[in-house]
Parts: C-alpha cells; sequence; structure tokens
C-alpha cells in the first residue's frame, strides 16, 4: 500500500528535498538561498495558476502562501469559523482573516487549555472565593469576587493575550504541542482590578520574588493530586498596572472558555501565566516551581542552539516578553485582483512589553520593504493597527509580507527565527497570497 503524504508534512521533514518532488526545482548550491528557477518555476506557476513575478526572490524550501492556508474549521459553540487542534484538552485557533476587528470579540479570541474545565453552570460569581497566601505573603486572606469587585477601583484595558507556541506548525525538525499557525492571538478589552492592588491589601514581604496562582481546572487524568498548570511571574510583572484580575472582556461577563468567572491577566507574556478560573494566588519567596514551570515547559535554550539539537533542562531559560510580531487580517490570504488595482492591506502588530515602532510590508519576497501606517495602541500592551495601499506591477502570483519593528529596534525575521525543542516564540513574518489577473 503506497503511503501518501501531505505539503507541510513533507517540508517540514525536509524543505530541500520537498522543493525537488514538488516542484522538481534545484537549490542554488553557490547561494545561501535557494531561487525559484527553471522547470520548477513553470510547476509552481502552473499550480499557483499565474507567473511570479518576484520569482528570483523567493527562497527555497517555502511553501507558497498560496497553499499553506487552511479553511478546515470545527464548530465551538459560540466560536464560530476557529480551527481545533486539539480537543482534550480544547485548543482552538482564529484564521488570520477573522482577527480583522480591532478589538477581538470573544468569539473570535482562541481556546487554548491544559486541562478540564470546571463546571460552572450554578456558580454564583459574586462568592467566588480566591485565597491569597504563600511565603512572601504578610497577611493571608481570603476574599470572594464580590469583596475584590467592591472594595478595589475597577478598570478597563484593551491588552493583548498570546500562546507561547503560536506559530510552532512552522519549525524544522517539527517540534512537539498544538501545531499553532497564526492565529493564537487576540487583544479584547478586559475589566477588572490591579493584581498588585490586592497583593498589597495582603501584605508584600520584602523576600517577594515571583507571584503565582492555582486555578479549579483539572487534570486530564482525572486525578484531583494532579494540577494542569500553576504558573506564575516575576513581582515587578505581577505589579504593572497592566496585570490585573478580571472578570469581564468586552463589556460582558468572561465566557466559561476564558475563565468564568475570574482570571488572571498579565499582558505581553505568554498567555500561560493569565490563569483563568482563579482560585488561588501565592506570593512566593522563590521562582515558581509549579506545572509547566519547571523542565522544559514555556522555556527556551538561553543560548542559540543548532535546530534539532537536546537541550538539557538546566540550559533552558524561562520566556518572559513575548517577541515583535505582526499579522495581516484583510484581505484574505488568496484574494483575487485586476491589475492597476491598488489593494488596501491591514492589520495589527504587537511587541509583548515593548511598542511597535514602525511597520513594513513587501510583495517581492522581501527584497524592497515599504513603510506602512502606524498607530499607537490604545493603552500600554495593546496591540496596534496598521494599514497601507499596495499596487502590483504586473499580473501574477505575488505574496504580501508583513514586518514590525519594535522601540528597541528589534524586528521580525523574514522566514524562521531560531529553533528552540519546544517549537516556542516563532515570530516570522506573516505571509498572504495575492493574485493579480488582466
Amino acid at each position: 500500500m503506497s503511503k501518501t503524504k501531505g505539503l507541510h508534512e513533507l517540508y517540514t521533514e525536509n524543505p530541500e528535498a520537498a522543493d525537488e518532488i514538488v516542484w522538481g526545482r534545484n537549490v542554488d548550491k553557490l547561494s545561501r538561498r535557494g531561487f525559484v528557477r527553471g522547470s520548477g518555476l513553470a510547476a509552481m506557476a502552473a499550480v499557483l495558476g499565474a507567473s511570479i513575478p518576484f520569482a528570483r526572490f523567493m527562497p527555497g524550501g517555502l511553501i507558497p502562501a498560496a497553499l499553506a492556508q487552511t479553511d478546515e474549521s470545527f464548530a465551538i459553540p459560540g466560536k464560530s469559523g476557529l480551527i481545533v487542534l486539539n480537543d482534550r484538552p480544547m485548543n482552538a485557533e482564529t484564521p488570520a482573516h477573522l482577527l480583522d476587528d480591532p478589538v477581538t470579540p470573544a468569539s473570535r479570541l482562541f481556546v487554548r487549555n491544559n486541562g478540564v474545565p470546571p463546571s460552572t453552570f450554578d456558580v454564583d460569581p459574586f462568592e467566588w472565593r480566591i485565597q491569597i497566601e504563600g511565603e512572601a505573603c504578610k497577611q493571608p486572606k481570603v476574599m470572594t469576587l464580590g469583596e475584590i469587585q467592591q472594595r478595589f477601583k475597577h478598570r478597563t484595558l484593551q491588552l493583548q493575550i498570546e500562546c507561547g507556541g503560536n506559530g510552532r506548525s512552522e519549525f524544522y525538525p517539527a517540534a512537539k504541542g498544538n501545531q499553532w499557525t497564526t492565529g493564537a492571538i487576540g487583544c479584547p478589552n478586559w475589566t477588572g482590578v490591579r493584581l498588585r492592588d490586592v497583593l498589597k491589601d495582603c501584605g508584600i514581604g520584602d523576600n517577594a520574588v515571583y507571584v503565582a496562582y492555582e486555578a479549579a481546572d483539572t487534570h486530564l487524568s482525572g486525578d484531583p493530586t494532579k494540577q494542569p498548570i500553576s504558573r506564575g511571574v516575576p513581582l515587578h510583572k505581577a505589579l504593572e498596572d497592566e496585570s490585573m484580575i478580571v472578570w469581564a472582556m468586552n463589556g460582558e461577563l468572561l465566557p466559561e472558555l476564558h475563565g468564568f468567572p475570574v482570571r488572571l491577566l498579565c499582558a505581553g507574556w505568554p498567555a500561560s501565566v493569565s490563569g483563568k478560573w482563579l482560585t488561588r494566588l501565592l506570593i512566593r519567596d522563590r521562582v515558581h516551581d509549579g506545572e509547566k514551570m519547571t523542565g522544559q515547559s514555556y522555556r527556551v535554550p538561553c543560548k542559540p542552539v543548532a535546530p534539532g539539537s537536546e537541550v538539557s533542562d538546566q540550559d533552558m531559560c524561562i520566556i518572559e516578553s513575548m517577541p515583535v510580531k505582526s499579522l495581516t487580517t484583510y484581505p484574505k490570504s488568496g484574494v483575487e485582483i485586476t491589475h492597476g488595482t491598488q489593494l488596501g492591506v491591514r492589520g495589527h502588530a504587537w511587541a509583548g512589553d515593548a511598542v511597535v515602532k514602525a511597520l513594513h510590508t513587501s510583495i517581492d519576497f522581501g527584497a524592497t520593504w515599504q513603510k506602512a501606517t502606524l498607530r499607537k495602541p490604545a493603552n500600554r500592551l495593546a496591540w496596534q493597527h496598521w494599514s497601507t495601499n499596495l499596487a502590483f506591477p504586473e499580473t501574477g502570483y505575488y505574496e504580501i509580507w508583513a514586518r514590525a519593528t519594535d522601540d528597541d529596534g528589534r524586528s521580525q525575521p523574514m522566514v524562521l527565527p531560531g529553533w528552540n525543542p519546544r517549537g516556542y516564540l516563532n515570530n516570522a513574518c506573516h505571509r498572504i497570497a495575492v493574485m493579480v489577473t488582466a
């Protein structure tokens, strides 16, 4: 029986060999980049249904964006159009074109679970209890959500939230875990109180180092002694204005999949530090050692390593601020336009704890770049909207690449950043396909 392989699987195993199998093209051995040429160019153009004006700049081992997209969907209540990557635990991402809203609606926010969500059908949110304690907590307390809402000043901020593994599917060799493409990101409005106000009310000891959470979700095994996840952040991050205990998203109670009745929100860092179904806060005198804080979970090599390398636990460092990144949300990849028509393009850009200072686009596979209009964020740690108008010199197949640069001068890599064993922090340029016809 013959075995067939999908395009992504083929390119994951060996991009250069895949080029030869799929297109019959050879990689230019005299260059550090392989370019499409000869019969391979003709084969690719035939599949795409158009010539490729900037083929001379197209890197080898790259699946054309027009073929790399997927329209697969799975019905999740209240989540029309999301792509499910796993159903135990539930994990689902949002196609880029469905993230076009300036403020992400609940229906478009990705889902990332580590365990089984608690049943909250008959929960009175005002009576939900949160215990605050730990080695560096001066006055341990138990507060209900109602008390927290009554005692502390409410705030509403638009804040980014992104899975640390967003983009994992592009890494080669393949990394274990949910194979996110680009859709594990969102930026809703959140309403709650500052985390620091609650912590200070309980007293932060001089020996405080970390603030961690525990939650009401249960381990997939059903073992009540095991936690699915319990992570945290250094004290300085917990004390930021934007680190919050929240109970509402976009002016409504949190949806069950997003932590109803209350969750933690520490924007700009991996979403795993923003625990859902919050039941306990720990002010710790050490780096938190809860589930998915040790070993290689949410960690990357402290120093760059060769792809496929074995890296020991002691050489892995905890992920903190997420890297600079952007997304093209309009038009949808694969759009067809008539030659001579300018195409309006837009999207979002974000940079973890930093600020995005510039956004550029390219239609010639990164050979040249044009600056786009970039708006200021609604507040610190919100994503920023960008827009531009593009013209195409002739008919054929094009890709629009978007590249953001932060206020420290760090830009997105054109294809892939440094490889790591768990496939975290892929901030390569987002690509969409455009077909220009006569």
